[in-house]
């Protein structure tokens, strides 16, 4: 069976907010992936709207996972993303946008970023997010005109675990946002595990949710002829 490749949409964006709060990706929704799929033999590489270093949020060197990655060769490589101009999607099997405030700032309305997973997506690839990251889904709009997420049985990050993390700084609240363009939207208790698949659609909650989504991204590139 050849490598499969999935490549990571990351943010530049370190802070977010009124308040100047400091964010970018949140480690573990990479350490935990990273790890999951590396272990399958699948690779990895990673793209950012301006190339370069990804700012981060939320390390925890308790986390041996976090701890991993912190010391891989693989976080040496991910400070010099590809600029996602230079990026052709179509040289991958899936997408993956990992949370954290900074794709709230960077990544949401991106018109890069939504061309790049529209045409992901009417390749027939897998395109996964989780917590913030399927804020990366608004806006996009398929041939028809509809929206990409109109119909889908996904998740994100609720609005119950943002009242009581980011209330302040974030500038829309991104359950609201999914469910108006029409996703049929889901969530498990805060802060727990919660991953949804729906066809070639795969979403995660929140953070606890990254390894999860991660397993199930294993199952649906194994399935991929």
């Amino acid at each position: 069976m050849s490598v499969k490749h999935v490549l990571f949409v990351l943010t530049n964006a370190n802070e977010i907010g009124p308040q100047h709060r400091s964010t970018g990706y949140f480690f573990p929704e990479v350490a935990h992936p990273f790890q999951v799929l590396d272990q399958a033999g699948i690779a990895i590489e990673y793209a950012s709207p301006l190339g370069g270093a990804a700012p981060e949020d939320g390390y925890d060197a308790s986390d041996a996972a976090q701890l991993s990655f912190r010391q891989s060769m693989a976080i040496r490589r991910m400070a010099r993303s590809r600029r996602l101009s230079e990026v052709e999607v179509l040289d991958y099997d899936a997408v993956f946008v990992p949370g954290g405030l900074g794709p709230m700032v960077d990544i949401t309305g991106n018109s890069e970023v939504q061309a790049l997973l529209k045409r992901a997506w009417d390749a027939g690839m897998i395109v996964a997010a989780v917590c913030h990251g399927p804020s990366a889904l608004l806006g996009i709009q398929l041939d028809d005109g509809t929206p990409l997420v109109r119909g889908r049985q996904l998740t994100s990050f609720s609005t119950a675990e943002e009242d009581g993390y980011a209330r302040a700084d974030v500038p829309f609240d991104l359950e609201t946002a999914l469910r108006g363009e029409g996703a049929h939207y889901s969530a498990g208790p805060d802060w727990q595990p919660h991953v949804v698949v729906d066809g070639r659609l795969i979403t995660g909650q929140n953070p606890a949710s990254a390894g999860p989504l991660a397993e199930a991204l294993v199952q649906a590139l194994e399935k991929v002829a």
